[in-house]
């Protein structure tokens, strides 16, 4: 007889016979939840009734969580609404969120119920967590930054909104071919994200174009062009171990039936009957569209001031509800209810913006909207580098915003006058100073002197970038403004970089501190120092090391088809490719490795430390230098892992398509990594956090947060190198004279890779960027020849210590140790009370 559902304990709906579906939606007890998942997989269903494969039970899974999430998320909508406190609105263009199923059932804590749920429907959890796919909304650094920010909000019970665009097909998935890094589009929404609740009572005009017109009584209006609407939705945030639940508002854009042109449609013209629905649509298609093009540009430009005028016009709506209305609330009680923070300069527009919602639409004069929006906004620096600080064409601009031009020129215009009548020593540095650059070949409207003039508060990311932004790139607007600038040093949330992503060491931590409080107080940690020496908690700590090692070494299997050694050392750089990150450094180093290797008697070989060097992160697909350094990781890949002789002892992978879920099985598997970047120009790095708090070991300059990294966790725990940020002008000086003296070590390298032997692909280009003394994309602006042999030096340094089992072991415990600091929560705390002047708001 054929096997038929019921046959097999299954019903018709696929799912388990055994377990009712019912409707549990705050169920805690493993058989009431394996009902409510049971109830989703057959009345909220996604696929045809006969399947309960992973891929099905992942999403009954997620909408069981949901149910949670749904009713905490209302209670603290209410709880913020009666109690009407200040709020944070934290507008970024990005953010890299990860898994929500782990995230969501860890922060709940109920992990365990979920996993005993799943077996009782034959399902396991782990298997049903790989189901889902990472939401596409964030590149690097600065989106992960934003996502551990929001958790840090929700468990301090922050009352809090994030404000976003919801990407349809992210950066781009990284795929590793033969020509080295593809690009294709991330598929995350192409089914559906159970996580997101759409409100289709939240809808926003969003204006493009027009004109300005002047009415009667002298007041302008922003009239004509195109509107779209931005459409809301509603990501939850869960805090851990609290029923405060957060917003993440993701806006989409749309057009409506009246801008679809029938008549044209039927007349044939298709593409011009549907042509706003087609231009809506781009503006959530990719995060961060190529911009070499004017069309890229204009495109850029509407994706931040569509986020920056639905946020700011749905914060304007919220404030005027509350309280019963309108006529309860004075415009001057504004910013004693919202703060405003801009993650880097791509939401700047927020600044006039609000600026002209508050004079146009509400009445406002000047002077009362300049005051409200400048108690209102503060303004996060994350880079010193020149072409990350956006400036955009004064044309572009005035085409596209032309009310928005008008007041960032009066803006500019006031500002002269302040400094000609208070500051006149700073006349002759006017120029530089003022928001309009009207350079009459590039006139451009710089965005950070816009925020620096406009917010209340401006702070850097950790405390060397802070100096540099203070003694250098806004030196002359802290003489004007000494209390603007502040230094917040970046966290990391310890949920899902510690307690969620390596059960095994966390597990450890608890039972040596007798408590798991430092999940929420990451202070705590410092308790492991006095055992760095015992034995006992020494092995413990090796076999969980190992566990992850071993995890890592199964994924690189799975993705690569690579075999590696868990018993080797493992030696990580993920993060985005650039030149100043120095990928680059380190592949040379590794071919000097190579080289050295081959040059030995197979018994020398033996008494060598045996590495795997993993390197990861995606290249921005029109930046050719960085595709090229992920070309010749792999071509070096290629060559060492077939080399029969070395593969032993060395073995290189790349690890395509790096995002927050490949971190989760990297980050705990790691025993060294590596934070290389030239000195002064990493503002601050996260990634370094989160090794350090899982006891991997660094080398790296004196540079972002590896300076205070380095200060937590003890000088002699970080494998130091390489010049210094005050050094770094001096030496691009010194190379410009011609005074700099390659390395033969260096140069060995470099000639390997011109040999030939890593096959045909032209590498020149890149290795000029290292060559020569001065000129466009030459004269080794990133220090890598100079910092090399320091690099190797350290190297060295690492394989004694690598051989010294217990030395190392006693190191890792003690970086972990030393993490306390670099908890987002700590963060998180100092924003709430030294810029945003927010309290927490606990919901009963």
């Amino acid at each position: 007889m054929a096997a038929t559902a019921e046959t097999n304990g299954m019903t018709a709906y696929g799912v388990s016979a055994k377990v009712p579906a019912s409707a549990c939606p705050l169920a805690d007890e493993p058989a009431e939840i394996a009902s409510n998942i049971n109830y989703h997989a057959k009345y909220s269903p996604h696929f045809s009734p006969f399947k309960f494969e992973p891929e099905q039970a992942y999403y009954a899974t997620a909408e069981s969580v949901r149910d949670r999430l749904i009713q905490q998320w209302n209670e603290t909508y209410f709880h913020y609404h009666k109690t009407d406190p200040k709020q944070i609105y934290y507008l970024s263009m990005e953010y890299l969120q990860g898994r929500a199923l782990t995230n969501a059932i860890g922060n709940l804590d109920i992990q365990d119920a979920y996993g005993d749920a799943l077996n009782k429907l034959g399902h396991d959890l782990e298997e049903i967590v790989e189901q889902e796919k990472d939401a596409a909304l964030g590149n690097g650094g600065l989106g992960r930054l934003a996502s551990c920010f929001l958790d840090s909000m929700a468990t301090l019970n922050l009352p809090a909104w994030g404000y976003g665009l919801r990407y349809r097909y992210g950066l781009f998935k990284q795929l590793i071919t033969k020509d080295g890094q593809e690009e294709i589009a991330e598929d995350w929404l192409e089914k559906f994200s159970p996580w997101e609740i759409v409100r289709h009572d939240v809808v926003f005009p969003v204006r493009f174009f027009g004109h300005v017109e002047v009415t009667p009584n002298g007041s302008r209006k922003w009239v004509g062009g195109e509107v779209l609407q931005a459409l809301a939705y509603d990501v939850p945030i869960p805090g851990y171990k609290t029923k405060n639940t957060n917003s993440l508002r993701l806006w989409e854009a749309k057009a409506s039936s009246q801008d679809f042109n029938l008549f044209q449609f039927n007349d044939g013209q298709y593409e011009s009957a549907g042509q706003l629905h087609s231009r809506a649509e781009q503006i959530c298609a990719v995060l961060y569209p190529g911009d070499a093009t004017e069309s890229g540009k204009l495109l850029r430009l509407k994706q931040q001031f569509f986020l920056c005028s639905a946020s700011l016009q749905d914060i304007i709506f919220r404030f005027k509800e509350r309280k019963g209305g309108e006529g309860s609330r004075q415009w001057v009680d504004f910013p004693t209810k919202v703060a405003v923070q801009l993650n880097d300069t791509h939401p700047t527009l927020a600044i006039p913006e609000l600026m002209r919602l508050l004079m146009d639409d509400e009445g406002l004069g000047w002077d009362e909207a300049w005051d409200i929006t400048t108690r209102t906004i503060a303004y996060t620096n994350h880079t010193v580098l020149p072409e990350a600080l956006e400036k955009w064409s004064q044309a572009v601009m005035r085409k596209l915003l032309p009310r928005h031009m008008e007041i960032i020129e009066e803006i500019d215009k006031r500002f002269m006058e302040m400094v000609h009548t208070q500051r006149k020593d700073l006349e002759n540095k006017l120029s530089t100073l003022r928001i309009l650059d009207n350079n009459p070949q590039k006139p451009v409207v710089r965005m950070a002197n816009l925020c620096v003039v406009s917010g209340h508060t401006v702070n850097g990311v950790a405390q060397l970038h802070s100096d540099i932004l203070k003694s250098e790139l806004f030196a002359d607007y802290v003489s004007i403004w000494p209390s603007k600038f502040q230094n917040k040093t970046n966290g990391i949330t310890p949920r899902r970089w510690l307690r969620f992503c390596s059960p095994e060491l966390s597990g450890i931590i608890t039972k040596w501190l007798k408590t798991d409080q430092w999940v929420k107080n990451l202070d705590l940690l410092v308790g492991l120092r006095q055992f760095a020496d015992n034995v006992d908690l020494q092995d413990e700590w090796a076999s969980a090391k190992m566990a992850n090692k071993q995890r890592l070494a199964q994924y690189i299997l799975r993705v690569t088809g690579i075999s590696i050694d868990p018993n080797s050392l493992f030696d990580i750089q993920v993060k985005r490719i650039h030149e100043y990150k120095r990928q680059l450094m380190n592949i040379l180093g590794v071919i000097y490795r190579y080289k050295k290797l081959k040059e030995m008697s197979p018994e020398e070989r033996k008494k060598t430390i045996s590495r795997t060097v993993m390197i990861g992160g995606k290249a921005f697909a029109t930046y050719t230098n960085a595709k090229r350094i992920v070309k010749l990781v792999t071509d070096v890949g290629n060559v060492v892992n077939s080399d029969p002789e070395v593969n032993d002892y060395l073995k290189v992978i790349f690890v395509p398509n790096y995002n927050v879920s490949v971190a989760e099985i990297l980050i705990p598997g790691s025993e060294l990594s590596q934070h290389i970047s030239t000195a002064g120009m990493e503002a601050s790095g996260t990634s370094n956090m989160k090794f350090a708090l899982n006891g991997c070991l660094i080398i790296g300059t004196l540079d972002g947060a590896n300076v205070e990294i380095r200060e937590e966790i003890g000088e002699q725990n970080f494998f130091l190198f390489g010049a210094t940020a005050d050094e770094v002008p001096r030496l691009r000086k010194d190379r410009e004279n011609g005074l700099f003296k390659p390395d033969p070590c260096f140069e060995e390298a470099k000639q390997f890779i011109r040999s030939g032997a890593l096959g045909s692909y032209d590498y020149n280009p890149l290795l000029d960027s290292l060559e020569g003394n001065s000129g466009y994309g030459r004269g080794d602006y990133f220090l890598v020849g100079h910092d090399f042999p320091s690099y190797m030096e350290a190297q060295a340094r690492v394989d004694d210590a690598y051989k010294d089992r217990r030395g190392w072991l006693r190191m890792s415990i003690l970086s972990t140790a030393g993490s306390g600091k670099f908890s987002s929560d700590r963060t998180i705390a100092q924003y709430a009370k030294e810029i945003w002047n927010v309290e927490g708001c606990c919901v009963p």
